[in-house]
């Protein structure tokens, strides 16, 4: 089939848009024909038959940040003027997908997180005309939802509220609907009576990832990690749910010098750098200005993550809520030790419970029992080696582009 996914952004290192880049190599496998269209493409090889560029869809073009303000930040004193804003934005995005759908005679529609969290509202309505208007088939990829960001997609106005709930998720008739976890199977199931399909983020367990080359041998070393010293890696954007602040403390708590914490993510999520500043005073007030690395200016694109595994000790990971945790799979893939926060919904019951070897503390709080846990893996190089071989075999057994081969193959038999 010709499949048509639409997305805000792919080619960088969030979940959504490295999970999209698996579903399209084993799409391609299956001999699906896929063609894109993305608000943008970072780091990304575009050809113009199968990429399309479509700013609007962006979530920094100057709409949608104007709506998401009016909406959830800076509301206007009343909503109309939002709401008939969206109206006729959405008209404008749905003309340009119809247009789209025609010229590349797409088949089958893939949305990606569009339709399912409301962080670009005008995308998310204008593929409901869409679908609506061609009653073209949908799978609506759903990562995550407005109602576990807490306040994060509160309106003050009522009708907002109501407007989000009409149109996030898609729940029209005939959508194919695919979570990343238990809980969106059971939200589906509990909140709206319908079906989805679970289907966990997974990686490529058959290629080399992590491994050290002479390419990446300085790579921790350019970063500010000597010879002789140790790296953590805390592989995250820097956002505040990823608990960075967690791996700081632990950091303080370990007390050697030898020990580099290294971040590789940015913080362009980061609203007015909030959380980032926050972490600067904590790394400033625990005098930890020398162990604490960020190296998002070294990490251009998610491909360069693998030199980051190849020479790190072990992986923290201590997330307060997620989707499902691409970064927890990828420290399986590249056989690092995980030290790890029982993170809400997903860890247990969709990870922690496949019987993976870590160290979990619970509410992100150190003991100095987990703390000695860890010291004791940290300071191992080859108890470091035995977790990791061990973990990647249940990874490939859970997490594997077999899995997911499998899945798809279910999702896109119409």
């Amino acid at each position: 089939m010709r499949i048509g996914i639409i997305i805000g952004r792919i080619g960088g290192v969030d979940g959504v848009a490295l999970e999209t880049e698996k579903w399209i190599d084993i799409l391609k496998k299956l001999g699906h024909e896929v063609f894109i269209m993305s608000g943008e493409f970072e780091s990304w090889k575009m050809d113009r038959k199968h990429h399309t560029l479509f700013p609007a869809l962006s979530f920094f073009s100057a709409e949608a940040e104007w709506e998401q303000r009016k909406a959830f930040f800076e509301p206007d004193e009343g909503p109309n003027p939002l709401l008939e804003h969206i109206e006729r934005w959405s008209d404008m995005i749905e003309k340009r997908l119809l247009r789209w759908v025609k010229a590349k005679k797409i088949e089958v529609i893939l949305s990606e997180n569009a339709s399912a969290l409301p962080c670009q509202l005008s995308m998310g309505v204008a593929i409901k005309k869409l679908i609506k208007r061609t009653a073209l088939p949908i799978v609506s990829h759903d990562h995550d939802f407005h109602w576990e960001r807490g306040e994060r997609y509160m309106s003050v106005h009522p009708e907002v509220n109501q407007y989000v709930d009409e149109n996030f998720p898609l729940l029209l008739p005939d959508v194919r609907h695919a979570v990343i976890n238990t809980f969106g199977v059971e939200t589906f199931k509990n909140r709206f009576g319908r079906k989805a399909l679970l289907v966990p983020n997974v990686m490529d367990f058959n290629r080399p990832y992590g491994i050290p080359t002479p390419e990446n041998e300085f790579f921790l070393r350019d970063v500010g990690v000597r010879e002789g010293e140790i790296a953590l890696l805390q592989v995250t954007r820097i956002v505040r749910r990823k608990g960075i602040e967690t791996a700081i403390s632990l950091i303080d708590k370990l007390n050697d010098d030898k020990l580099k914490l290294v971040i590789t993510g940015n913080n362009h999520d980061d609203e007015n750098k909030e959380y980032f500043n926050e972490l600067i005073d904590q790394i400033h007030d625990l005098n930890l200005s020398r162990q604490v690395i960020f190296a998002s200016h070294k990490v251009l694109d998610h491909k360069d993550l693998s030199d980051v595994y190849a020479h790190g000790r072990a992986c923290t990971y201590f997330s307060t809520y997620e989707g499902f945790g691409n970064a927890f799979v990828e420290c399986v893939l590249a056989k690092k030790p995980i030290f790890v926060n029982n993170y809400k919904p997903v860890y247990m019951q969709d990870i922690g419970n496949k019987g993976f070897e870590t160290v979990m503390i619970e509410d992100s709080h150190l003991t100095d029992d987990k703390v000695k846990q860890m010291a004791e893996i940290i300071y191992d190089p080859v108890r470091c080696r035995e977790i990791g071989e061990y973990n990647f075999e249940v990874g490939k057994k859970h997490f594997s582009y077999e899995v997911l081969e499998e899945k798809l193959n279910t999702l896109f038999t119409f």
